[in-house]
């Protein structure tokens, strides 16, 4: 099992984005050997130690041309992620919705079904895999969905790869100050202390972080009334 980024080989998905690029630095900053920082269109990297590798989640195809080419990981950082501001699970085209789960969720389980064998072969390794606090609460309702799923999901493989000796994290985190929430005009946090608290996490062998202060609210308030979280259901 693995726990610590020293030597490590690291792949990111969703590498271009805002907690992507922090993904692949920080990976860096802790000592990782290489950082495989994958994308649909990669972007350039000045650091040796990054290798840009094509990579589009929902596609099996590329899915597994990426696993065939980074043969050496042992951690994979399942970030990439997409979100709609119109996604209502009653109104919106199902084909938008469909799309919001083929990245969100089948795009993450098909790199997790992919990479197991992977990291495995390299001694157990370790999946990050980042939710949101809109895993457990409705919000931006298709997306909300697909990460509730893509949570659930996280609890049956850390169950299903304990056997191999892979260490599987789950990282929840609310608004951060990136592209994708440009619109959202409430408090974020900064990409930087996300991923930090995500691999401070990982770390020290937690199966669960969360990373910000929304994220522990939300998680404690799971045990009270509905009400709680959704005051327009209070009569």
């Amino acid at each position: 099992m693995t726990t610590t980024l020293s030597g490590a080989t690291v792949l990111v998905t969703g590498a271009n984005g805002g907690l992507g690029v922090e993904f692949v630095e920080q990976a860096l900053e802790g000592g990782a050997a290489k950082v495989y920082a994958t994308a649909r269109n990669p972007r350039n990297w000045e650091d040796p130690r990054v290798v840009a590798l094509p990579l589009d989640v929902t596609s099996e195809e590329s899915v597994a041309a990426a696993a065939a080419a980074a043969q050496d990981v042992d951690v994979v950082v399942n970030n990439a992620g997409v979100l709609r501001y119109s996604d209502n699970v009653l109104t919106d085209d199902f084909d938008d919705i469909r799309s919001t789960f083929e990245t969100n969720f089948f795009g993450a389980l098909h790199v997790a079904r992919a990479f197991a064998p992977v990291v495995a072969a390299n001694g157990g390794g370790a999946f990050i895999n980042v939710h949101s606090v809109l895993s457990w609460v409705a919000g931006y309702n298709a997306y909300s969905a697909s990460k509730s799923a893509f949570w659930s999901a996280t609890n049956s493989m850390r169950v299903e790869l304990a056997g191999q000796g892979t260490h599987v994290v789950g990282v929840h985190l609310g608004y951060t100050d990136t592209p994708m929430v440009s619109e959202v005009t409430d408090e974020k946090a900064a990409p930087a202390d996300i991923v930090r608290a995500a691999y401070d996490g990982f770390a020290a062998g937690r199966y669960e972080v969360l990373a910000d202060e929304r994220s522990v609210n939300v998680k404690n308030a799971l045990s009270g009334p509905l009400e709680d979280l959704y005051p327009q259901l209070a009569r």
